[in-house]
């Protein structure tokens, strides 16, 4: 990745971390998880509102770095008006986008405004920060009310 792509990639991550989009709770919310990463204490709780298997509303709340609040704007801004199914397969592509990098199967390309997120592979540790949305999330649509831990 070029310089000038990763500083504009930056830039979204710090503006989504400061001014997290769809930071709210949602009454009437047919999923509701909450995940946590006990290494560096994110904490989120997601609400998700599913209407005839298509992403009505999503949204969530709680504290954390910035790369976990930017990707959890990032990704309800991602998932609003996505069947259910659909939004599970982009979880796997980001996830895969996330923990293997450029060289695995899944290019930043293939995930569209997700991949601002496609340099945190190159930081381990902060892997965990930007998958923790995402693993909510599944719990949410699962509706298993399960907490969902990094660790």
């Amino acid at each position: 990745m070029n310089d000038e792509l990763r500083n504009l990639y930056q830039e979204v991550i710090v503006d989504h971390g400061r001014k997290p989009r769809n930071f709210r709770k949602i009454d009437g919310a047919t999923g509701i998880a909450e995940g946590f990463n006990p290494l560096c204490g994110d904490q989120l709780t997601l609400y998700v509102k599913l209407a005839d298997g298509v992403i009505e509303d999503i949204a969530f709340q709680g504290a954390g770095c910035a790369i976990s609040k930017a990707s959890a704007s990032l990704m309800t801004m991602a998932l609003k008006g996505k069947k259910q199914e659909e939004a599970l397969a982009l979880f796997g592509r980001v996830h895969d986008m996330l923990t293997e990098g450029p060289n695995g199967e899944v290019k930043p390309e293939e995930v569209g405004k997700l991949a601002v997120l496609s340099g945190v592979w190159e930081f381990p540790m902060r892997v965990k920060c930007a998958t923790l949305a995402w693993h909510t999330l599944r719990s949410a649509l699962e509706a298993s009310g399960a907490q969902i831990s990094t660790e």
